[in-house]
């Protein structure tokens, strides 16, 4: 099978680029990221691309792609509004529509999140646009897997992007005491990831709760 990614170089899609060069199943891996991700691996094809709103300069990348991973994306407050939308859904209909075109049986599975509001309507910009590249995806791609984490728990320490990030972590042994709806391992959710875009799910949205059963 052949695996495209974006993010790889972020905490989820770092951890699910690993486990598809790990895989046998997988037998190349195309990573289209703004940055080097510093693995090196034979089956690891790495294009550095700066426009996520035009791939027609790298179109035949995308071809006879059996599964993508979009884990790309930006934390809430970290860029304007106009930026946040950007990256959290035009790059995601850009990215599908090349995807589309030159795989177009291709499994997509998006890192989403929690709350993730398809009516479109939520006056809060990361549900608002989540939603909007949600219901995007299930329009364009027959085998569409939407993951739904809550807080993500980073395994591997990290610099926190910011104080929310800095208490959730601290907070995070109740937060897990508090039942499978909240929180979710960085590890647990990239295995997840992987695992759906190889074998598939029973749905296409898997809230936090669902993700950890498929694990189970």
């Amino acid at each position: 099978m052949k695996a495209i990614i974006t993010g790889a170089t972020g905490m989820i899609g770092n951890l699910v680029l690993r486990h598809c060069l790990e895989n046998l199943e997988i037998t190349e891996v195309i990573s289209i990221s703004r940055r080097n991700c510093g693995i090196s691996n034979a089956k690891l094809r790495e294009i550095i691309h700066k426009d996520f709103l035009s791939f027609d300069s790298i179109a035949s990348e995308f071809e006879n792609i059996d599964i993508a991973y979009f884990c790309l994306g930006a934390y809430t407050g970290a860029v304007s509004d106009e930026v946040f939308k950007k990256i959290t859904y035009s790059f995601v209909v850009s990215f599908s529509e090349m995807l589309k075109s030159k795989s177009p049986n291709a499994t997509f599975c998006l890192l989403s999140g929690a709350g993730a509001d398809q009516t479109e309507k939520s006056r809060v910009a990361f549900a608002k646009y989540k939603g909007m590249a949600e219901n995007y995806l299930l329009k364009t791609f027959e085998k569409t897997y939407l993951l739904r984490p809550g807080y993500i728990y980073p395994v591997e320490k990290r610099k926190e992007p910011n104080l929310m990030y800095s208490v959730s972590r601290a907070l995070y042994p109740l937060l897990k005491l508090a039942g499978k709806k909240y929180s979710i391992k960085s590890t647990e959710l990239a295995e997840a990831i992987f695992k759906i875009g190889i074998s598939g799910a029973d749905k296409s949205i898997l809230e936090n709760n669902e993700i950890l059963d498929f694990l189970s």
